[in-house]
């Protein structure tokens, strides 16, 4: 395994992690006295379980590592410090060339575990985002059970979820009810939605939708995934803007030489025009569900949600990954500046937080072209 000094970038994290980085360092140092952690890891080795999980958009000098053009890959980054990340670490992306030989090193394995490991690295590097409720649904699917402290969603937010995705299916009960009342038909459609088998309880939709059984499970895991990131945007997109007025404010401590003061001028009309675009980007994406659900709710009419489920698993991914690149900025920009606080930042870290967060976005100049005008806030920032 390389030599990854980019773990530096990392320190700045400390207990947290986004919708890009699963600090599983830290959660093993917080669960030290959690007997669940050790009887229901994440990882059977002890060295990949208290590693980094990032998801890396590749660049022109990693192309070479895999068989196959990819634009996003996960890495595992591992520290030779536990206790001081600016030590650096070493790092494999998953499924890069040697990468069984380099994680059997690595992580010191017996051949029994090996497998076991190297198949729960496959799932999380098959989702678009490291969020905790994509991640837990993803593995229970897949037959994974681990400790819940691998998932830091709150029961509150477990709570909200449940009930804004039953605000959505009580609008399809009449297409799935059994005969019961309204509110049981409801809980029952939403306990079989959310539920990690996709079993008889969602048959009279499925026949209504004339898929087929792995079509449909399929089709299920995008829908929830529909779901949540639609939940999310609700959740977390009024903060977009006060991050993004504070990105365009910050101005780092000490000396700035000419250099990276350019950088971060052109770093922050970069960020805020990248986040304007993939906000229009998933808005839409959004929109097509909502178009594709309602008229299977107000006409009965299949047709164009089952278009919709066979093309979700497409289109899912490509969500996700802009979604997740925007969740990062704001997770991790507010972790580091929390609301009321002195932004205190010299220009090398800032740079480097600038960096990461323009490294999460593709740029296709094609797709940004096509995008309509922006909303009236966003381009007033982006004037700044």
């Amino acid at each position: 395994m390389p030599l990854d000094r980019s773990i530096r970038f990392l320190t700045s994290l400390g207990g947290a992690s986004t919708s890009r980085v699963l600090n599983l360092c830290r959660i093993a140092a917080d669960n030290t006295d959690n007997p669940e952690h050790a009887q229901r890891p994440l990882f059977l080795s002890p060295i990949i379980n208290r590693g980094f999980l990032v998801k890396h958009r590749t660049r022109s000098d990693e192309t070479y590592l895999f068989n196959s053009p990819r634009t996003v890959a996960t890495k595992l980054i591992l520290p030779f410090d536990h206790g001081d990340l600016r030590a650096g670490g070493r790092s494999v992306f998953i499924d890069q060339r040697g990468y069984e030989d380099a994680l059997r090193s690595a992580g010191n394995y017996r051949p029994e575990t090996l497998e076991r490991d190297m198949n729960v690295l496959r799932l999380l590097a098959s989702v678009p985002s490291l969020d905790p409720f994509l991640v837990r649904e993803h593995l229970r699917n897949n037959s994974v059970e681990v400790a819940p402290c691998y998932f830091a969603i709150s029961p509150g937010d477990q709570e909200r979820m449940h009930r804004f995705v039953s605000q959505e299916m009580s609008k399809l009960i009449q297409l799935a009810s059994d005969g019961g009342g309204e509110e049981q038909d409801t809980a029952r459609m939403v306990s079989a939605l959310l539920s990690t088998e996709v079993g008889d309880r969602l048959a009279p939709l499925r026949a209504t939708l004339g898929l087929t059984g792995g079509d449909f499970r399929e089709g299920v895991f995008s829908w929830r995934g529909f779901l949540y990131y639609k939940w999310s945007m609700n959740r977390f997109w009024p903060d977009v803007m006060g991050v993004l007025r504070e990105i365009s404010r910050v101005y780092p401590m000490g000396a700035v030489d000419a250099e990276q003061k350019a950088y971060l001028t052109r770093a922050r009309q970069d960020i805020i025009r990248m986040v304007r675009d993939s906000g229009q980007h998933v808005t839409r994406a959004l929109t097509v569900y909502d178009e594709s659900f309602a008229d299977l709710v107000a006409h009965q009419s299949p047709k164009s949600f089952r278009d919709f489920l066979m093309s979700a698993p497409f289109m899912f991914l490509e969500l996700g990954e802009k979604l997740a690149a925007i969740s990062h900025i704001v997770s991790f920009w507010r972790y580091r500046f929390p609301l009321g606080a002195l932004a205190q930042v010299d220009a090398e870290e800032l740079s480097a937080i600038f960096q990461d967060f323009s490294s999460g976005f593709a740029e296709n100049p094609r797709e940004r072209s096509a995008f309509n005008r922006p909303p009236q806030a966003i381009e007033v920032l982006s004037a700044l």
